[in-house]
């Protein structure tokens, strides 16, 4: 685990469609399991082995213990692999299907990239590049197969009573909150407090909070808290599990979302939303989210085009946010018109678990 969650909820989730949509017997080896648990509720950290959701699920310990290896061995974010394990794999007939699953850009060299082999320098292996992916080429995004009928089946009112919130105001704008730490967030909290519509802030507990609280004027906050500051309520959330944080990002009006597995969600719900990519030395994660919005933001009018690259930029770097966001609020409708185009363009990739399979059985073998 890497990134605050987001590596082991890319894995977790692929293994859970690998598992389920797939009829894949599949083994997660995660080394941080009390974190893991977070994410996976009836997760016990201190079983070395457990079956969750058809998924083995079993902890990365030093040394590993013996265990034959899977027909396809996935590395994820250019983890290594235990030499004893890799001298394992290449013992067997045939050799497992090894694949690095790295991690998700939009930049131009990634489509030439995906595929691409990498023959061990000592072992008779051959990994193979797996890059997730916004265009035909490469391995496209995670996506279920009933995820239009989980969709159809939600109810934002029943959402709303179900976490006690406050009934809905007219004109209340609803935005979820899941970021890292921004010197920015005072800032975007007091437009909000002064905005002259109400304005209702859902926020997970997550890294954000003490920030959060600070500019609140208290000494801190937790789940179920509700804090009314003039237009702004602030309501804070128990830890969101994976499988119900769909559900929150359907309910709001606009997303702020972080890394890559609820960046890559947000895409899916086709609702406004605002990405705080994991910030990179020498500011090399803003190429990154240049490469992202120059393809997102193809058909949209200039204008909003504009808003959202000003305001998403002053959010990244942490300064700049007062002067960018009426521009992009006033972007908002427009948008919300695009986010339904974008994640049917985005589906003519395929899912990445099933071009993942494909691409093991057919492009390999």
């Amino acid at each position: 685990m890497v990134d605050n969650y987001g590596d082991v909820g890319v894995c977790w989730r692929l293994a859970r469609q690998l598992a389920t949509e797939h009829g894949i017997a599949v083994r997660l080896w995660i080394d941080d399991l009390k974190s893991a648990r977070r994410l996976i509720p009836s997760l016990d950290p201190a079983l070395v082995r457990q079956l969750i959701g058809g998924v083995e699920i079993l902890a990365w310990i030093d040394p590993l213990p013996v265990i034959s290896p899977g027909a396809v061995v996935i590395g994820a974010f250019a983890a290594s692999l235990p030499e004893s394990f890799l001298e394992a794999m290449a013992l067997c007939v045939p050799r497992p299907a090894w694949i690095n699953l790295e991690y998700l850009s939009a930049e131009d060299w990634v489509t030439g990239c995906h595929g691409l082999p990498s023959p061990h320098p000592r072992l008779p292996l051959v990994q193979h590049f797996f890059f997730p992916g916004l265009d035909v080429g490469t391995g496209g995004l995670l996506r279920e197969s009933d995820y239009d009928v989980q969709r159809g089946a939600f109810s934002r009112e029943a959402f709303r009573q179900a976490l006690e919130l406050p009934p809905e105001q007219p004109g209340e704008r609803m935005v979820s909150l899941f970021t890292y730490e921004n010197p920015a967030l005072p800032e975007l909290l007091e437009l909000w407090s002064q905005s002259s519509a109400p304005v209702c802030c859902l926020v997970p507990e997550g890294r954000i909070l003490p920030g959060l609280a600070a500019h609140l004027g208290l000494s801190g906050l937790r789940a179920g808290d509700k804090i009314l500051h003039e237009a702004l309520t602030v309501c804070v959330l128990p830890f969101v599990e994976q499988a119900r944080y769909d559900a929150l990002l359907w309910a709001c009006d606009l997303n702020f979302v972080r890394g890559e597995d609820s960046f890559v969600r947000a895409q899916w719900a086709g609702l406004p939303f605002v990405w705080h990519i994991y910030a990179q030395e020498e500011e090399a994660h803003l190429v990154k989210l240049q490469a992202f919005m120059d393809r997102y933001l193809v058909g949209i009018e200039p204008s909003a085009a504009r808003a959202l690259r000003d305001f998403w930029l002053a959010w990244n770097r942490g300064e700049g946010v007062a002067a960018a966001w009426p521009a992009f609020a006033g972007s908002l409708p427009l948008l919300e018109a695009h986010g339904p185009t974008w994640s049917a363009r985005l589906q003519q990739t395929g899912d990445l678990a099933s071009n993942l399979v494909r691409f093991c059985k057919v492009e390999i073998e």
